[in-house]
């Protein structure tokens, strides 16, 4: 019996088998005097193979949970510039209008925040007003945006990180399901070896003191 002829055709959405149960072993195996070492050998390499897998989407998903909140904080700063800058405060609108009717010479003031340098270093700066932000790509790569493509493009990643998170979770859960299914399917056929290997002992030992 081969590895690959334990995994079930079925598969959940992004294609990871599913994992049989064992019900009946002595049927699985061949009948009672089916073998054990090769189904349990396939058993423990389904199971590394599961666990390989587990290891790389947990990692994936602490990537995309770091990732998410970056994505999102971006986008709120992107908003806020827009919002700023197309003046859909009315509060605000209103008080514009009457600083310039009592001083139209006093200018709009800059934008005053902080910006991160590194874990533990920030710098203060002030933005002028601005149709235009720079976001990051990976890979070195940094590109100029207008205000409102920018929003879309991180709306759309942000979509996307956020679909691809609930995904990776769905399909951690659904992993150590399969793995249980196989530890249980591992246990199974090794208690009814043990069992198989005592009945034997017994009548032999019965044989025996007949035959004495």
């Amino acid at each position: 019996m081969s590895a690959k002829s334990i995994f079930q055709e079925e598969k959940n959405p992004r294609g990871i088998p599913k994992a049989p149960f064992i019900a009946n072993v002595e049927e699985y195996l061949g009948g009672p005097d089916g073998v054990v070492e090769t189904p349990l050998k396939n058993f423990q390499d389904a199971i590394a193979k599961y666990r390989y897998m587990d290891a790389n989407l947990t990692q994936r998903r602490k990537g995309l949970e770091d990732k998410i909140p970056d994505i999102r904080k971006t986008l709120h700063m992107v908003e806020f510039l827009q919002e700023r800058r197309e003046g859909k405060n009315k509060n605000e609108d209103l008080e514009d209008d009457l600083s310039d009717e009592e001083n139209s010479d006093n200018p709009k003031k800059p934008l005053t925040t902080t910006f991160e340098l590194n874990d533990t270093l920030f710098a203060e700066a002030e933005l002028e007003d601005t149709d235009t932000v720079y976001l990051w790509l990976g890979a070195n790569v940094m590109l100029s945006y207008k205000l409102s493509e920018a929003a879309s493009l991180l709306r759309s990643k942000l979509d996307l990180a956020e679909a691809s998170l609930k995904a990776t979770i769905e399909d951690l859960e659904f992993l150590r399901e399969q793995l249980t299914v196989m530890e249980v399917n591992t246990a199974r056929v090794y208690n009814w070896d043990v069992k198989r290997r005592r009945e034997r002992r017994l009548a032999g030992e019965t044989n025996g003191k007949k035959g004495g």
